[in-house]
C-alpha cells in the first residue's frame, strides 16, 4: 500500500491543499518581479520592439499546460474506465438478447421486470465502473499501479475527499 505522508510530493495536476498558499505567495512575488523587469526592458526598447513585447505580454500564459493530466496517466485511466465500465455495460446489452432468445424459444418464462432489473443493475455497475476506473489508476506518471487498483483507489479517493474539504473551507 502506498503510504500517504505530508512529505509526499504533490502531483502536477493535483488541486492545492493547505500548503498551497505558501507556494501561491511565492509564485505571485516572482511574477511581480518578472513583470517589473519586463517593464524596465520595455522602456529601453525601440518603438517597434515595444509593440512586439506588448503583444507578447497581452497573451494569456499557458497555465493549463502545467495543470494538465500527463498522457501516460490519461491513457491508464482510459484503459481502466473501458474495462471496469465496458464489461458490465456489455453484459447489460447481452442480457436483452439472451432474454429475448429465452422467451421466444420458450426455454424459460421470464417476467419483464426481471430483464429490466438485471439490465439496470448492469448499467449501474457500468456507471460505478467509470468512477472506479479513474480512481483506481495510479496518478503517478512513473508507477503503473496494480492490476485491480485497490491501493491506488484508497490513495486517490483520499486525495479527492481532502480536496473537497479544502474547497468547502474557503
Amino acid at each position: 500500500m502506498a503510504p500517504e505522508s505530508s512529505s509526499r510530493q504533490r502531483l502536477p495536476f493535483e488541486p492545492g491543499g493547505k500548503g498551497s498558499s505558501k507556494a501561491t505567495a511565492e509564485q505571485k512575488s516572482s511574477a511581480k518581479s518578472t513583470s517589473k523587469s519586463a517593464r524596465t526592458k520595455q522602456k529601453a526598447a525601440s518603438p517597434k520592439q515595444k509593440t512586439t513585447s506588448a503583444a507578447k505580454r497581452d497573451q494569456p500564459a499557458d497555465k493549463s499546460a502545467s495543470a494538465a493530466i500527463p498522457e501516460a496517466v490519461s491513457s491508464r485511466m482510459l484503459r481502466r474506465m473501458l474495462t471496469f465500465s465496458g464489461i458490465p455495460t456489455a453484459m447489460g446489452i447481452i442480457t436483452f438478447f439472451v432474454s429475448y432468445y429465452l422467451v421466444v424459444n420458450q426455454v424459460v418464462e421470464l417476467p419483464s421486470y426481471f430483464v429490466l432489473l438485471v439490465t439496470l443493475g448492469c448499467f449501474g455497475l457500468g456507471v460505478v465502473g467509470l468512477t472506479y476506473g479513474v480512481l483506481s489508476a495510479s496518478w503517478d506518471e512513473d508507477r503503473p499501479g496494480s492490476l485491480v487498483g485497490l491501493d491506488e483507489f484508497r490513495v486517490n479517493f483520499g486525495r479527492m475527499t481532502s480536496a473537497w474539504g479544502t474547497k468547502s473551507e474557503r
